[in-house]
């Protein structure tokens, strides 16, 4: 799977996270998301990085910042709902160190991360052009 592909799939589903619906002003973080960006992540040592793929369409991404941080978990739309993101956390959560797990999610993704057992950790954030909500998993076994 290349690169690219997994941006189309994230970009296809910027609106839920951009203020701006065509992602004015989150250049900082649409920068994060190209296929040099992505190639990296998988490259590194700091990242652990996985795709679903569905008669080879990208229908998922999940990546794990080490050692404890959720740094993606996007769903093609028309797959949302479908226990695709939950199969994926389940993926990721071996990866994931500590006791204590973050998320910055989207305001459409809060109620997903509360089912795997997230609660914010502080209030709406809107900063570079995108808007999250900063969340935490308490984890009482390791």
């Amino acid at each position: 799977m290349t690169p690219q592909r997994s941006v189309d799939l994230i970009r296809s589903v910027a609106h839920f996270f951009t203020i701006d619906p065509a992602g004015s002003g989150a250049d900082r973080f649409l920068e994060t998301i190209t296929p040099e960006s992505i190639a990296g992540y998988i490259d590194s040592d700091e990242f652990y990085y996985l795709v679903t793929v569905e008669n080879e369409v990208i229908i998922g991404v999940g990546a794990v910042k080490n050692p404890s941080h959720l740094y993606h978990l996007f769903i093609r739309e028309s797959y949302q709902g479908q226990g695709i993101a939950r199969k994926l956390w389940h993926s990721l959560v071996p990866k994931l160190t500590g006791n204590l797990i973050t998320v910055n999610s989207t305001i459409y993704a809060v109620p997903v991360y509360e089912k795997f057992g997230f609660k914010a950790s502080g209030p709406r954030v809107e900063q570079d052009g995108i808007a999250f909500v900063p969340m935490a998993l308490v984890r009482t076994e390791v």
